[in-house]
């Protein structure tokens, strides 16, 4: 019945040292060998999910990244949404007094403006590491090369999160979408994609199989859209409470090999 799974990353996938485990890897190469394809979905760029794909065997298949913002074959972009620069610019000026941490994104690029705790973390977390570049420098840079950010994340005193949250809220409520993935965290990215809106595009375009038979895995608000909308959209058991009351299933923690247990139990492989 299900005849492709997409699946989320952190706090979804990983194991608690942050990587692969043994069994996920092994039920992995039972789906390679039955043909099904296992399709990344994640907030992270392309180049933090790479190395993933690689012991998954999988860099043949689609990769989805930045929520939906970029999707790639085989390398290369088959649609990409960005944050326009103007609005980037507004929140940098906002930003100033502030100066909580603001991370830029595009495709494989990323900026951060200093080496900080919020950098340090963040690589730790992806194992990419970023260029180090003012974001009134990257703003002008990317305003020559014609670009937008992919993805902003912003790092910082929840207090300070709060006022950047609000700011955005009310001047381009219709045009992004906030992510609060803890209170020190504001993910922000464009409102016209989600997770569901690269999951139809890749089914439609690449793939031609309904939705009906997808099925997704995911822990957080950001895969709510996602696991509503497949045929199957799995919860891992560490889900926010709002993931776990839309799911279709529940699963168990991710760092228990959730996903790759729900997987040989549906699919008996």
């Amino acid at each position: 019945m299900f005849k492709i799974i997409f699946s989320d990353i952190d706090g979804t996938l990983l194991n608690a040292e942050r990587d692969l485990s043994e069994y996920t890897l092994e039920t992995i190469k039972k789906l390679n060998d039955s043909s099904i394809p296992f399709i990344l979905i994640s907030s992270r760029m392309p180049a933090a999910m790479r190395h993933l794909q690689q012991k998954m065997n999988i860099e043949h298949l689609p990769l989805i990244s930045y929520n939906g913002g970029l999707i790639l074959i085989d390398g290369k972009a088959v649609s990409s949404t960005e944050i326009p620069i103007e609005l980037l610019q507004q929140l940098s000026n906002f930003n100033q007094d502030l100066k909580v941490h603001l991370s830029l994104f595009h495709n494989d690029e990323w900026y951060v403006p200093q080496n900080d705790f919020w950098t340090r973390r963040e690589i730790n977390n992806t194992k990419v590491y970023p260029e180090f570049e003012s974001n009134s420098n990257v703003i002008e840079k990317w305003k020559i090369e014609k670009k937008g950010a992919h993805k902003i994340m912003a790092m910082g005193e929840e207090e300070n999160i709060d006022k950047i949250r609000n700011f955005l809220l009310e001047n381009y409520a219709e045009d992004l979408h906030l992510y609060r993935s803890k209170p020190s965290y504001l993910e922000i990215a464009p409102r016209s994609i989600s997770k569901l809106t690269a999951v139809k595009h890749l089914l439609d375009n690449h793939f031609r199989l309904p939705l009906s038979q997808s099925m997704a895995f995911g822990d957080n608000y950001n895969d709510i859209e996602m696991l509503k909308g497949v045929g199957m959209g799995i919860a891992v058991g560490n889900a926010k409470p709002e993931v776990l009351e839309i799911a279709h299933m529940i699963a168990s923690s991710g760092k228990e090999d959730g996903v790759a247990k729900s997987i040989s139990e549906l699919l008996k492989i």
